[in-house]
């Protein structure tokens, strides 16, 4: 246990060395933009705060904001500890996005926090307020663009990514179609990559597929909750450029992630993957917040677990430093221009 403690932290030391040889871009945080080569280890889908009572009562008169920020600052002074620099916070508006809460835990941990625009559709639209039904995909891409033009609601703050959800059924339903079109029109006009709750392979070609009739290549778009795809289809998306994202990481699914990672390795593709927990998960509604989950596991057991199985330091340097920095970099598509 001691040797790997040393090793991990001799691959903190060359991930903070190294990321001056980060691809150029820019990243957009609560805080403004900075250079896709300060982003560091990178955690690219956690959250701090969900309220999953619906789109149509959900709202800030839901939570305090200092009492979340205390519940979960902890936990973020944790990874800081561990080497991580910025955390990619994945809450879309309507279940508890909250920039203000946001810019506020990034300028108390010194993280580099990123949110997010979008609707998140799945769980049979829930989370979808009830005017979006009436809207069209340009309707609905023309909000998001002005938030990323202008700043969520009168905040000024900004997000870095598009986040959307479908359910996952084998074929879309007409508003995941008019969500995923619509993200994909917001990506053309601001160069901010998709991340879409997707799972299984089906919906995640059929969200392709879209991408592909709007001129949007695969490598604008993040697989999120890629464990529940396939190794055929992980491989068949890094192929057409797509990013896999493996963001389901806890103690009791260590094996399981090594494995993967082996398999995907193997196949040459680890430069698409992304690797995660989805953890934290303030609740609203819950006495302080239910059980808040860290987000060290990737750090304590993951990764000296992968060390174990033959894994360079250079190869989890690519998946925690360079590929987030390349898969949130603001960039239009070439078709597109």
């Amino acid at each position: 246990m001691k040797t790997q403690i040393i090793t991990f932290f001799v691959f903190v030391l060359l991930a903070l060395s190294s990321c001056q040889s980060n691809p150029g871009g820019q990243i957009i945080t609560v805080l403004g933009p900075i250079p896709a080569s300060e982003m560091g280890i990178t955690l690219p889908h956690e959250h701090i705060l969900v309220d999953f009572i619906g789109a149509d009562s959900t709202g800030y008169h839901r939570w305090d904001k200092e009492e979340v920020a205390l519940r979960a600052l902890p936990f973020l002074e944790e990874i800081k500890e561990l080497g991580c620099r910025t955390f990619i916070e994945c809450t879309p508006a309507y279940i508890g996005r909250d920039p203000v809460l946001l810019k506020n835990l990034a300028e108390k941990t010194g993280l580099n926090i990123i949110t997010n625009t979008g609707f998140y559709g799945a769980r049979n639209n829930l989370f979808i307020p009830e005017r979006a039904f009436k809207m069209s995909a340009k309707e609905l891409a023309a909000e998001w663009i002005a938030e990323f033009r202008d700043g969520i609601e009168d905040t000024g703050i900004r997000p870095g990514f598009i986040k959307i959800a479908v359910d996952r059924e084998d074929a879309l339903s007409p508003m995941h179609e008019k969500i995923i079109r619509a993200a994909g029109l917001t990506h053309l006009e601001t160069g901010m990559v998709i991340k879409s709750h997707t799972g299984k392979d089906k919906p995640a070609f059929n969200q392709l597929a879209v991408l592909d009739e709007l001129g949007v290549p695969a490598s604008a778009f993040i697989w999120t909750h890629a464990e529940s795809g396939t190794l055929e289809g992980w491989i068949k998306g890094a192929e057409m450029g797509a990013w896999i994202s493996m963001d389901k990481i806890k103690s009791k699914t260590i094996e399981d992630h090594v494995k993967i990672l082996k398999d995907i390795k193997a196949a040459g593709f680890l430069g698409n993957v992304l690797l995660s927990h989805d953890s934290g998960w303030y609740r609203v509604g819950e006495e302080n917040g239910g059980t808040y989950n860290g987000y060290s596991v990737l750090f304590e057991e993951l990764i000296p677990k992968l060390l174990e199985h033959g894994f360079t330091e250079e190869e989890i340097h690519g998946m925690m430093v360079d590929n987030p920095a390349i898969a949130f970099s603001i960039r239009k598509s070439e078709k597109a221009k």
